[in-house]
């Protein structure tokens, strides 16, 4: 099974740019993994790795990231999150000649709000992702089975929070996720419709970042919004 996604690094390099015009000097920033390995067997999903080309674009995202924020990289602990974490780790060192701190995994960033992966891939299979994604955040989705989705844009969103928190100015929290994991934020927290929530390429980001004792999170398709 081949499914492609849209490369989004470049709007990613770009909003980093952008808010550092702003004055911005701290963004924590949450990002899909790289473009990656597909099988047809559903339970090899956590296993697929990246692919050749998905590898030379965490590299270049890495290589292309603002010299002005230097990466604090988190991710989940599938490979393929590891291994974008580490590439973008060595682009932007092989420009800057800086050590970064290693990456470190985070339970925020894994699929913590699958509590049955079993019913849960089986549902998957039957109506397909956007479908189950949808009803997911319909709420009709049992939680016994999948993490209420507001609960989960709020676990998710505060761990965000908190890296920015944590960062000195010129740093940035680059934290690698899944596609999943950035959906509930963009619907819930950004008010994005589903067409455009669940719409999160490789590389794609929300960033976080902090305007007069002010949190705000922004993505392409929109302007900034506050987060209470």
């Amino acid at each position: 099974m081949e499914t492609k996604y849209k490369l989004r690094s470049q709007h990613t390099i770009d909003l980093v740019r952008d808010l550092l015009g702003q004055g911005v000097d701290r963004i924590s920033l949450i990002i899909r993994h790289s473009d990656r390995q597909y099988s047809d067997n559903p339970r090899l999903e956590p296993f697929m790795g990246l692919n050749d080309p998905g590898k030379q674009y965490a590299f270049d995202l890495g290589k292309f990231f603002p010299l002005d924020l230097t990466p604090v990289l988190f991710s989940s602990h599938f490979g393929r999150c590891i291994e974008t974490a580490y590439l973008i780790d060595k682009g932007f060192t092989c420009v800057s000649n800086k050590d970064l701190p290693h990456n470190t995994i985070n339970t925020a960033l894994t699929p913590f709000y699958v509590k049955d992966i079993i019913t849960a891939t089986n549902m998957l299979i039957k109506t397909g992702s956007t479908q189950f994604v949808k009803d997911w955040f319909d709420k009709t989705i049992d939680e016994s089975i999948m993490l209420d989705p507001e609960v989960t844009a709020n676990r998710i969103t505060d761990f965000m929070v908190s890296r920015l928190k944590d960062l000195s100015p010129g740093q940035a929290a680059v934290c690698v996720t899944h596609d999943w994991n950035i959906f509930p934020v963009k619907y819930f927290k950004l008010g994005l419709p589903h067409e455009n929530a669940l719409d999160a390429g490789y590389l794609d980001a929300v960033a976080f970042f902090e305007k007069g004792d002010r949190i705000f999170a922004a993505a392409r398709q929109l302007d900034p919004v506050e987060i209470s």
